[in-house]
C-alpha cells in the first residue's frame, strides 16, 4: 500500500509539473528583433499616429480622431479558455485604456467577433463614448453586454465608414483556416451570433461573424490592418496601402503554398511601403513588459511557428525596398506627417 501511495504522489507531482510547464513557459515570437521601433518622444502636430497592445489591438489617432481597432484586454488563462467560462476583465480593460491614454474614442472596430477581438469591444466603447462597428455577431456581442443600440453600428462590405479625416472601408474577407479539420469546425463553422450573446460563456460561444480586412484612407497616408491570416482571391484588387498591419499567427501551420498565396493575396496585392505583423503574440500573457509567444499549451493548438519567421525574412530578402517593423507595447508611434 505505501509503494502505491508514494507512485500515486510522484504521478500527481510529475503531472503537476508537466502542466506548470505547459502554462508557464512561452515559444518566442515569430519576428526580428531588428525589425523593432522605438516609440515617437514628440509627436508633431497632426501626424496620424497607431499605438499596439498585443493581437490585433491598435489605436490610431491623427491627434483630433481616436478610434481602435478590437479593444481587447483581458487574457483568460489556458485552462479557462478550455474548461471553463469567460467574460471581460474590467480590471485588464481599465490598465489597457490608460496605458494606450485613451479617453475619448470615436468607434472601436472588432476585424472579427472571436473573443481574442470582440469580447471586450463593448465595455471599451461604454467608457469611451465610442461607437461598436462590426458584424451582426459582434453587434450581439454588445447587445448582450448591455450597450445601447444606438451605439451599435452594423457595417456593409466596402461601404465606407468616415471618422473625422478617416475613412474606413471594411471588405469582407476569411479567418486563418485552422490546419485540423476539428479546430476548424469548431472555431469556423456556424459562424453566426444571432442573439444577444451575456457572457460568462464558452470561449467557442464567440463565434467568427464576418472577418474583414479594414482599409483606411487619411489625407496623410493610407493603411490596412488584416486582422487574420486568411485572404479571399482578389479580395483586396483595386486598393493600395502605404502601411499594412498583417497578421500572421499560426501562418506557419499552414502549407509553404498557402503563406505564398497568403503573402500574394495582402502585401503583393496592396504594395505597402511598410508592413507590420500583428497577432503574433501570446493569448493568455501578460499585456504588459515584453511580447511572448504562446505558452506550450497554446503552442499545441498553433504548430509551425517555427516556420513563420523564416517565411517573413525570406520576403524581406527578396523586396530590399520593404520595410519590416514591430511596434513597442503602448508607446506612440508616428506613421504619417
Amino acid at each position: 500500500m505505501r509503494k502505491l501511495i508514494i507512485a500515486a504522489i510522484a504521478a500527481v507531482l510529475l503531472i503537476g509539473g508537466a502542466l506548470f510547464l505547459l502554462l508557464n513557459i512561452y515559444k518566442p515570437v515569430p519576428v526580428d528583433p531588428g525589425w523593432a521601433a522605438p516609440g515617437t518622444d514628440n509627436v508633431p502636430p497632426g501626424a496620424v499616429t497607431v499605438r499596439f497592445t498585443g493581437t490585433s489591438t491598435l489605436l490610431f489617432s491623427d491627434g483630433e480622431t481616436h478610434w481602435m481597432v478590437d479593444g481587447w484586454f483581458s487574457r483568460p488563462g489556458a485552462l479557462q479558455l478550455a474548461v471553463g467560462k469567460i467574460m471581460p476583465d474590467l480590471d485588464a480593460i481599465e490598465r489597457g485604456l490608460a496605458a494606450n491614454d485613451v479617453g475619448e474614442l470615436a468607434a472601436v472596430i472588432p476585424v472579427h467577433s472571436h473573443y481574442d477581438h470582440a469580447m471586450d469591444a463593448p465595455e471599451v466603447a461604454r467608457r469611451t463614448g465610442a461607437l461598436l462597428l462590426g458584424s451582426e455577431a459582434t453587434a450581439n456581442i454588445g447587445r448582450g453586454w448591455g450597450l445601447p443600440e444606438d451605439r451599435i453600428r452594423v457595417l456593409a462590405d466596402r461601404i465606407p465608414v468616415a471618422l473625422g479625416d478617416f475613412v474606413i472601408t471594411p471588405i469582407e474577407s476569411r479567418h486563418f483556416q485552422f490546419a485540423d479539420a476539428a479546430m476548424r469546425e469548431r472555431a469556423l463553422g456556424n459562424p453566426a451570433i444571432d442573439a444577444p450573446l451575456v457572457p460568462p460563456v464558452s470561449a467557442f460561444d464567440y463565434r467568427l461573424g464576418k472577418a474583414y480586412v479594414l482599409h483606411v484612407a487619411h489625407p496623410k497616408g493610407s493603411f490596412a490592418v488584416i486582422g487574420s491570416a486568411g485572404y479571399v482571391e482578389g479580395g483586396l484588387e483595386g486598393y493600395q496601402a502605404d502601411v499594412v498591419f498583417l497578421g500572421v499567427g499560426g501562418l506557419g501551420s499552414q502549407t509553404a503554398s498557402y503563406r505564398q498565396d497568403y503573402w500574394r493575396e495582402t502585401v503583393g496585392r496592396l504594395q505597402p511601403d511598410t508592413v507590420v505583423p500583428i497577432h503574433y503574440d501570446s493569448l493568455t500573457g501578460p499585456i504588459e513588459g515584453e511580447f511572448r509567444g504562446p505558452v506550450m499549451l497554446m503552442g499545441f493548438l498553433s504548430s509551425g511557428l517555427e516556420k513563420t519567421l523564416p517565411f517573413l525574412k525570406a520576403r524581406a530578402a527578396e523586396a530590399p525596398g520593404l520595410r519590416f517593423m514591430t511596434l513597442p507595447r503602448y508607446d506612440e508611434v508616428v506613421l504619417f506627417n
